[in-house]
């Protein structure tokens, strides 16, 4: 006999071993995603340093944001309609 003793079935398990292991390494490699941001002045800082807006625009949102009203906090939440609120 010559050759690879293996029949069709062992090279399909073989390929299909590299493949998850090539998706473990692309998994455990990969950049991870950035969070969002959720302060205004933190994006804004970030578009600025990065050369997205200049420093005229800069300054005329961060004023803006300063005359604005507070946004409300994400732990405020209202109820929906038909649920009442609870107090413990």
């Amino acid at each position: 006999m010559t050759g690879w003793p293996m029949g069709a079935d062992a090279w399909v398990w073989i390929g299909a071993w590299a493949l998850v292991m090539a998706l473990v390494v692309w998994l455990l490699t990969r950049e991870p995603r950035r969070t969002s941001h959720h302060d205004p002045a933190e994006i804004l800082r970030d578009r600025f340093a990065r050369g997205e807006i200049s420093e005229e625009e800069y300054r005329r949102a961060m004023a803006a944001l300063d005359d604005a009203p507070p946004l409300p906090a994400a732990s405020t939440r209202q109820p929906r309609h038909g649920q009442e609120a609870r107090h413990d």
